[in-house]
């Protein structure tokens, strides 16, 4: 559902679905912001999580802060956009103590991914570093690429339906929640990074994926060591046309390796912050790379 707040000027609405119109506002402040997010990446709030939104006269929202729950234990915050004659006013620090403060009240704990440009502001907030990671980008395919084989032990093949339920638990034990719906959110979007990894008749790893506004995105990719990421991976970018992005943990040295030889450059550093606490709540080992900011 949308929750709606708005300093005194703005008005307030609350809403269980965006109208077209409402649509074309979030995706101009999508686009003011040269962010990558579609239609069907809001849906997600709408039936996951809450979208807070400030409101004109006129109804036009012009801006929003997004949370999404995540297995009673903590909640992620997103989508903080302000149209740009309404920034500087508090209206997105507004919104998002409405938001810490509802997550407080269901004892779940903020977490966010923070831009160089948003980390101060969060830390005022009470958010403490946990980890980075950079969005790596890639323009456009490479001609060849050096390949980069499964291990002996280790197939990799597309995800089937019968794989999901496993999948998602796998996937829960390393993120530190169960999160099947926001998953199901991906499915079809991007079918070449929908990719599962076998190692004597268990999973070693997955990888999803997204379309987007200006570039597909790849992750998350969860993995037990680096050589099944990096062939997980591998397979994906080397199916996939166009840009694409990928949100790789600055700990993952080798993966990062391969993706710069095949075209990617690091363009944002992006920090991991919590609500009081720096202590992550996923499996550093297993976590590659994130959906993106906006999930997780």
């Amino acid at each position: 559902m949308i929750r709606a707040m708005a300093p005194s000027d703005l008005l307030l609405a609350a809403k269980s679905s965006l109208s077209p119109s409402e649509l074309d506002d979030v995706g101009a402040l999508v686009r003011e912001a040269n962010w990558n997010q579609l239609a069907a990446d809001w849906r997600i709030f709408l039936t996951q999580g809450h979208i807070y939104a400030a409101h004109t006269a006129e109804g036009r929202i012009v801006a929003t802060t997004a949370t999404l729950p995540y297995g009673g234990r903590f909640a992620w915050i997103g989508m903080v956009l302000v149209a740009g004659e309404h920034r500087r006013r508090g209206v997105a620090t507004m919104l998002m103590r409405r938001a810490m403060d509802d997550l407080a009240a269901e004892r779940l704990v903020p977490v966010l991914d923070a831009t160089p440009d948003g980390h101060a502001v969060y830390q005022a907030l009470g958010f403490e570093d946990s980890w980075g990671f950079h969005r790596l980008v890639r323009r456009e395919r490479p001609s060849s690429v050096e390949a980069a084989p499964a291990p002996p032990d280790v197939t990799v093949r597309p995800i089937t339906d019968a794989d999901w339920p496993a999948l998602c638990a796998y996937d829960g034990a390393a993120f530190g929640a169960e999160r099947p719906a926001v998953l199901a959110g991906l499915r079809g979007r991007l079918p070449a990074a929908e990719l599962i990894a076998e190692r004597v008749g268990r999973i070693a790893g997955f990888l999803l994926g997204r379309d987007g506004r200006i570039a597909a995105q790849a992750g998350p990719l969860i993995a037990e060591d680096d050589a099944v990421a990096c062939a997980l991976l591998a397979r994906a970018v080397e199916e996939i046309d166009g840009p694409l992005f990928v949100d790789l943990a600055d700990a993952k040295a080798e993966l990062r390796g391969l993706l710069e030889a095949r075209g990617f450059n690091a363009v944002r550093p992006l920090t991991r912050m919590l609500h009081g606490r720096s202590q992550r709540f996923d499996d550093a080992a297993r976590t590659y790379a994130v959906i993106g900011p906006e999930f997780g």
